[in-house]
């Protein structure tokens, strides 16, 4: 089930900072009509740490209702505290969502021992299925590929979102795991790559803005048209790179705005777009359509 594209959905505030559920309800339904396979909900797109308790469950109840057999929901329920995110990995099988994406803890910065631990523990206590996440640039730890191929002998270790930027890394991950074990790429730019070598797919920020053309990847790859998939490979690529300019999601959220799909404003501790990144994103997604 876990394949294509998979929006990390943007979580929608009103100006007084309350969630606005209504926008996110209109956000997923053009992520659905737009042939997306998945949503993710309560990922680092959605501002996760922001969330309480109640908002986040909130959201993932939100999400739930749009699950179907053509679309599959997944629950971002990391922190880096090893019983809450059980505590929430929990709730989310409870709310209805078909998988948990769990985080490598941040600013903890387990080793490697720790991390496997870590995982372990969750898996072990909760039913359901459940991704890693790695992405050391936010979180200050890289969990190597012996790490996940360890992880990937528990049955409800599915996968992995590989976000560490190296391809390498995620051809070692997918020679050392169990066979059918999943890797996602978390990186946008670096789908098209990673899908030649055995991912299944991308869980992506972008698609918040381009998801048909993000979908269009998945697809065309997996009906070989390789020449296709790549042109629209380089078609995203600007868009990747401007969406990126500074922390996921102010770009994002800026872009959503431009694009007449505004789904609010940002909450501390993420400040706004600077100018000269605001005239970028415009400039890369009024060429996008040319």
């Amino acid at each position: 089930m876990l394949k294509g594209c998979c929006t990390a959905l943007i979580t929608p505030f009103n100006r007084d900072m309350s969630l606005n559920l209504a926008t996110l309800e209109r956000q997923i339904k053009r992520q659905i009509f737009e042939g997306v396979s998945g949503i993710l909900a309560c990922g680092t797109t959605g501002e996760s740490p922001a969330l309480n308790d109640s908002e986040w469950r909130d959201v993932v109840k939100t999400a739930v209702k749009f699950k179907s057999g053509k679309v599959y929901v997944i629950a971002g329920t990391g922190t880096n505290n090893t019983d809450k995110t059980i505590e929430r990995t929990r709730e989310a099988k409870r709310i209805g969502a078909d998988m948990a994406l769990v985080i490598t803890p941040y600013y903890n910065k387990p080793n490697q021992s720790g991390l496997y631990l870590h995982f372990k523990k969750v898996a072990e206590e909760c039913k359901t299925d459940i991704i890693i996440y790695n992405v050391p640039s936010r979180t200050g730890v890289n969990m190597l590929p012996e790490t996940v191929a360890a992880l990937s002998e528990i049955k409800n270790i599915i996968g992995i979102k590989e976000a560490s930027g190296s391809i390498p890394q995620a051809t070692e991950i997918l020679m050392k795991s169990k066979k059918g074990f999943i890797l996602m790429s978390g990186e946008d730019a670096l789908t098209l790559p990673l899908l030649s070598i055995g991912a299944n797919g991308v869980i992506s920020t972008i698609s918040n803005v381009v998801p048909k053309e993000m979908q269009a990847v998945f697809e065309l790859y997996c009906a070989k048209e390789y020449e296709e998939a790549r042109k629209m490979h380089d078609h995203l690529y600007p868009v990747a790179k401007a969406l990126f300019l500074e922390t996921n999601p102010v770009p994002v959220k800026y872009a959503m705005k431009f694009i007449k799909a505004d789904t609010g404003i940002l909450r501390l501790p993420l400040g706004e777009l600077s100018d000269k990144n605001k005239i970028e994103v415009e400039r890369v997604l009024s060429n996008f359509n040319k």
